[in-house]
């Protein structure tokens, strides 16, 4: 899937499909879904940033707070960066601290 131009939003709708761009902070004291910061959305998570991992381990928490599949997220890009964008299809719940339309 190729990246969205989200530059004056930190997230968009295809359908069903929630895009999103995330500032990723690595080896966190707790993971936790931050604030909007510009056009990302803080996570952080507890995962060292070695080799993508911590991106993985983000995965796996967006999937059980958003109530979905690990497979229901795609890493469009920033598997080894903070700044990453990602799909996630058909999201069951979303975080009550951040406004998504």
């Amino acid at each position: 899937m190729r990246a969205r131009d989200l530059a004056h939003l930190f997230y968009e709708w295809e359908g069903d499909v929630l895009v999103v761009n995330i500032l990723g902070t690595p080896a966190a004291k707790r993971d936790v879904i931050g604030k909007v910061k510009g056009n990302q959305l803080k996570v952080s998570v507890k995962a060292q940033p070695q080799n993508g991992k911590a991106t993985d381990y983000m995965v796996v928490f967006l999937a059980k707070e958003l109530g979905v599949s690990t497979s229901a997220i795609e890493v469009v890009y920033g598997r080894e960066s903070i700044h990453k964008q990602l799909r996630i299809k058909a999201p069951k719940k979303l975080p009550d601290n951040i406004e998504f339309e």
